[in-house]
This record gives C-alpha cells, sequence and structure tokens, in this order.
C-alpha cells in the first residue's frame, strides 16, 4: 500500500463563501461564526481526510485567536500562513507596492508578524500578492512598482529565513488587481531572482503552484511541477480545477482531468512529498456543501494518484524519448482500463490492429 502525501486545506473555503453579485454568500448561515468555531465545525466534519488546515494572517488567524485556533484543530496542525492583505481598508491600493511608504511599512509589520505565527505553529508562509498591481495602462511607474514590490517581500522573506520559517510565492494574472505584477511562473522565478540578487537568504524561499491560477493563464501544470522541482524552487500546491476563464477553485479532478493525471505522474518521479512537501486544496464551494466538496477532492486526487502510479513508467519513458504522442497515450488508457480485451468489445465484429 502506497504511502499517501500529507495534505492541507485552507479554511476559507468554509465560510460565507460571498461573490460581487451574492454578497451575503451562499452559506450564509455560517456568516456569523467566529473562526473557533469554525475551525471546531471543519475539523469534526472532514475527519481524518486532511492533515492541516491554512489560515490567512490576520483576518482567519492572529494572535488575539492563535491559541484557541491551534486547540480547536484538535491535534491537525496549521501548515500554512498566506498574507491576507487584500482583504483589509489599508490596502485598496496594494500593501506591499501601496503608494503610501507609511502603508507599505505597515504591510512588511504585518508580514513578519505573520512569520511569526508561522514559526509558533511550525509551519510555512504564503505570499500571494493578489492586490499587487494595477488596473489601468498609464495608472503606475512600472518600474518603481516592481522596486516597491521587490523592496518589500524580500525584507519579509530575510526575516522568515533568520526565523527559519519558509516561505511560497504563489502566482495569479488577475484578481482583486486586474494585472497583478507576480502573474505567471516566469515572473515569480524572476522575483526570487531579485531577492536572491539582493543577497538574501533564498534557500527556503520557494513557489506554491495553485493549479487553477496556472490553467487560468494557459501555464502546463506538468511541466511547471517538473521543472521546479529540478530546480529545488517547488514547495507547495493549492490542488483544484476550473474552466479556465476565472479563479473557480472547482473541486479538484472535476475538469483538467489529464493534466492533473500528468502533474500527478511528474511528481511521483520528482518524489514529491518524500521530504515532507503536502499538497494543498483550495476550494471555494460557492453552492456545494463545502464538506462534502472538500472531501469529495481529496478522495478524486487520490484516486488520481493512483491512475497516474499505474501508468508503466518505463513504457512511457520510451515513449517520451521519441515524442510518441501515440505511445504515450496507449500506456495512460491502459492504466485507465482501456486494454486489448475492452477494444474487441467494441470491435467485435472485425479484426482490431494496431493496438499492442
Amino acid at each position: 500500500m502506497r504511502k499517501r502525501i500529507r495534505n492541507s486545506i485552507g479554511i476559507w473555503g468554509f465560510g460565507p463563501t460571498a461573490t460581487r453579485f451574492v454578497p451575503g454568500g451562499y452559506h450564509p448561515e455560517v456568516a456569523g461564526e467566529d473562526m473557533v468555531t469554525r475551525t471546531k465545525r471543519v475539523v469534526e466534519g472532514l475527519g481524518d481526510y486532511f492533515d492541516g488546515y491554512e489560515y490567512h494572517y490576520p483576518g482567519e488567524i492572529n494572535e488575539e485567536n492563535f491559541d484557541a485556533v491551534m486547540d480547536a484543530l484538535g491535534g491537525k496542525d496549521l501548515y500554512c500562513v498566506p498574507v491576507g492583505f487584500h482583504c483589509m481598508d489599508e490596502f485598496h491600493q496594494g500593501s506591499f507596492v501601496n503608494p503610501d511608504s507609511k502603508k507599505r511599512q505597515l504591510a512588511v509589520r504585518l508580514a513578519k508578524q505573520a512569520v511569526d505565527i508561522a514559526k509558533a505553529a511550525k509551519g510555512s508562509l504564503i505570499i500571494w500578492p493578489g492586490a499587487e498591481g494595477y488596473n489601468y495602462p498609464f495608472q503606475v511607474n512600472y518600474v518603481q512598482l516592481w522596486d516597491h514590490f521587490i523592496d518589500t517581500v524580500a525584507e519579509v522573506v530575510d526575516y522568515a529565513a533568520q526565523h527559519g520559517v519558509a516561505v511560497f510565492l504563489e502566482h495569479k494574472n488577475s484578481e482583486p488587481a486586474m494585472k497583478i505584477l507576480m502573474r505567471n511562473i516566469g515572473m515569480t522565478i524572476f522575483t526570487i531572482q531579485k531577492i536572491a540578487a539582493k543577497g538574501v537568504d533564498v534557500s527556503r524561499l520557494k513557489i506554491n503552484m495553485d493549479w487553477q491560477h496556472l490553467i487560468m493563464n494557459g501555464e502546463p501544470l506538468a511541466e511547471y511541477a517538473a521543472l521546479l522541482m529540478k530546480e529545488n524552487l517547488l514547495g507547495h500546491h493549492h490542488a483544484n480545477s476550473g474552466w479556465g476563464v476565472f479563479d473557480d477553485d472547482n473541486m479538484t479532478g472535476s475538469l483538467n482531468f489529464m493534466e492533473t493525471l500528468a502533474i500527478a505522474k511528474e511528481l511521483q518521479r520528482g518524489g514529491y512529498g518524500s521530504r515532507g512537501e503536502r499538497i494543498g486544496f483550495d476550494l471555494f464551494p460557492y453552492t456545494e456543501d463545502p464538506i462534502q466538496a472538500a472531501i469529495q477532492s481529496v478522495m478524486q486526487w487520490e484516486f488520481i494518484f493512483d491512475l497516474a502510479a499505474a501508468i508503466d513508467d518505463r513504457a512511457l519513458v520510451e515513449a517520451q524519448r521519441t515524442k510518441d504522442a501515440i505511445g504515450c497515450y496507449r500506456e495512460v488508457y491502459k492504466a485507465l482500463g482501456l486494454n486489448k480485451s475492452k477494444i474487441q468489445s467494441y470491435f467485435s465484429t472485425g479484426r482490431v490492429r494496431g493496438h499492442r
């Protein structure tokens, strides 16, 4: 029996799930919950399907509720602390790139406090700079904006390195800022390189692949996972799926099936999880039961992971050696159950050719 990669899930998917069209949320019955009550409800509902949880600082986890939330986790861990500055009134014009230097300093101070929370939980920090960008051409001085971003994030990364806390950078192309600066994998690597050039220790600075963020960009999941592992830059995942035009955060494996199967295979090849890495889940079930959507997601992911393991790796490598797409898919579909007897049953009146 294979050893399962440990996992985590964002607590934000279990609230009211508000949108701009339904500001009260699709689950208004939980709108009045405090975070301790929500944690207890979710942990009880999810049971042993999840190993840990993720909370935004300061809106979901902070110094005031930290001990109570940790108690409510009941032995589950707080694996990641993403900074949640995009929801704060002070940062409508961005936090790390705010035109007001005092607000940029505030963002750095709060991010360092988030590092302290992550350290206390023996977890990691996620920087998702959703509000760090612009909405219109001509709105900003691009060079200055990038300078602010690199300088402030570098200060946070430096502080985290001094305290032994890993930092995961998570890109997205749009929302809430229409043009987020760190909008693709390339610019995320650029950010790491610029921070390293400042002399900051980046040995714990890695990338969180949010799958739907890549899908929105047309970025390939499997290819980028393989390359990031090769460069020792892959730190975490937010597993989900979607239609590709918005950050749907649908159930993992409900769309993009082949891409999900392909990334599973690459993670197996790269030994992902053997050094403590996890598969995190970032879901936002608008109209579904969030508990059941989370459980279904993890079950579908584990099933897909098993399917990936069933693909004959040696035969796949041989087909890939000559870029034999037919041979590759022959092996993939064998693992999915498309064998010779199945083919014969489809075409029982004639001789089947070409299927090995």
